[in-house]
């Protein structure tokens, strides 16, 4: 006969039961950790797009040992992926990884669009152009007023070439002498100076003074100067000079310039000054226009021949490696030229890229008589690259048409250097710059007024074409300029030499 009974047995099993069950309570589960998704090229779009650049365009491609066509099994291995994530930072990335040591041009920029409007002069400017120089024996800067455009907030104030400013909001104006990088020049060209107050100097006693006077300026978005500052034909005795002020090579204003030479044509120029002190540069056609303007439409003969890097130099034809004189604008309309075999060009330390180009092309053909400085000693051309791998102009090359083409996810662009110019001798090794045949540094107790022929610049130039110097006789310099750096080196586009022809090459894709 059973103990106990069936009820009491039951209540029993239960209570076991809810006991095991609680003891399971306390068990954690293994929770297995979820696979991460390994990365790939697409997690780091703009070091892969500077690398896959620079590997196909830079001119120093082979001198890199990161862009190396061995370095990398291939573009979707873990080693090219850790080499993207190498650097968080896409400038660091840049600089640090990719950029030749010898490289002193190539830039770039997190907005294509900023940078793409600076190729047509298009920026946020008060329109006021100035150069910067250190003065005593400490790190203190002064800034000299090279010009003001026309149009602009400057423009309407009271300040003029010649003036000095030597602080900004009250704050004096310093830079290193050992460190370039260290300075306030945030005050002229930082996130939060698109107004601000200048602290005005005069020269007393061959010394730099404050005079406690102020000019207040505010930029002004979008601001497209013309570089087309100054032309004019000046009578000199039985000269008729024309005087062309060029202050920047913007395809913008070819056709512009092509009706200032159509007056100097028509006006009988014999003789022409052509004034590119503070040039840094752009567009390499508009160099090939200016140059057949001065010399000759002749289109048989090479005005420059381009040199790539190999890989460039074997997708290209002869015919696409060479530019001769032009005939006809961009645009149709017949270059106006004066024919000449000398011509004078006024230059310094600012010109550079296509300001060279201009010098260099035309020596095998002319007799160009140099007045100035030393040049900047830039004779490498650029292109301006984008996300745009499928571009059939050229993978990464922009083109403004294809806008809606570029990647979403990555707003760079880069302007690396591509290529050399050398000129119908073949020469185009002027890294040091070029050399003038009249050396004359500007004054900065005389500057002078552009366009005038007592300005020591175009008078000197006006002595060499008549013998004689109007009322200018007397050439030494007091105050010599030594500018390091000008205003127009802190604007996207600094002295690029940008070339601007349709190159056909094909997608690697």
């Amino acid at each position: 006969m059973n103990k106990y009974p069936k009820f009491l047995l039951l209540f029993i099993a239960i209570g076991l039961f809810l006991t095991n069950c609680s003891n399971d309570d306390d068990i954690v589960p293994v929770v297995e950790p979820e696979q991460e998704e390994p990365k790939t090229a697409e997690d780091y779009p703009v070091q892969d797009f500077m690398w896959q650049t620079l590997n196909f365009w830079y001119f120093w491609q082979e001198n890199v040992p990161n862009l190396s066509d061995s370095k990398f099994d291939s573009l979707e291995d873990s080693e090219y992926i850790d080499f993207l994530a190498s650097e968080n930072d896409p400038a660091e990335f840049f600089n640090n990884k990719l950029r030749f040591s010898e490289d002193r041009f190539t830039f770039f920029s997190d907005d294509y669009v900023e940078l793409t409007q600076s190729l047509a002069g298009i920026s946020k400017s008060n329109g006021m152009e100035f150069g910067l120089v250190r003065y005593g024996d400490g790190n203190d800067v002064f800034a000299y007023v090279r010009y003001i455009a026309a149009n602009s907030d400057a423009a309407t104030k009271d300040i003029k070439r010649g003036d000095i400013f030597i602080g900004v909001n009250g704050e004096k104006l310093f830079s290193d002498r050992n460190n370039l990088e260290n300075n306030n020049f945030d005050l002229l060209f930082g996130p939060n100076s698109d107004s601000y107050t200048l602290n005005m100097a005069d020269i007393v006693d061959d010394e730099i003074t404050p005079n406690n006077q102020e000019v207040n300026l505010t930029k002004i978005s979008n601001f497209a100067e013309n570089p087309i500052l100054l032309d004019t034909i000046l009578n000199i005795g039985s000269s008729k000079v024309g005087y062309l002020m060029y202050n920047q090579f913007l395809n913008e204003y070819d056709e512009e310039l092509n009706d200032v030479f159509g007056r100097f044509r028509d006006g009988g120029v014999t003789d022409l000054v052509l004034d590119m002190r503070y040039n840094p540069g752009g567009s390499v056609n508009s160099a090939r226009l200016l140059s057949s303007m001065v010399h000759s439409t002749d289109t048989t003969n090479l005005f420059i021949k381009q040199r790539w890097n190999a890989r460039i130099q074997s997708l290209l034809n002869e015919n696409q490696l060479v530019d001769t004189f032009a005939d006809f604008t961009d645009a149709g309309t017949p270059v106006n030229t004066l024919s000449l075999s000398k011509v004078y060009v006024l230059a310094t330390n600012s010109s550079a890229s296509a300001s060279e180009l201009v010098i260099n092309g035309l020596a095998p053909y002319v007799d160009v008589i140099h007045i100035g400085e030393t040049t900047t000693g830039k004779n490498e051309f650029s292109l301006t690259f984008v996300d745009d791998p499928d571009n059939p102009n050229g993978p990464w090359v922009y083109s403004s048409n294809r806008e809606n083409q570029i990647n979403p996810n990555n707003s760079w662009a880069i302007q690396p250097l591509v290529g050399r110019n050398e000129n119908a001798d073949g020469f185009f090794e002027y890294t040091e710059g070029l050399v003038p045949d009249i050396p004359l540094r500007e004054d900065l107790e005389d500057l002078g007024v552009l366009g005038n022929p007592d300005e020591p610049l175009l008078a000197r130039a006006i002595l060499e074409i008549t013998g004689s110097a109007s009322a200018k006789n007397d050439f030494s310099v007091k105050m010599p300029i030594d500018a390091f750096t000008g205003s127009q080196m802190f604007t996207p586009l600094k002295d690029n030499m940008f070339l601007d022809k349709d190159l056909g090459i094909k997608p690697i894709h």
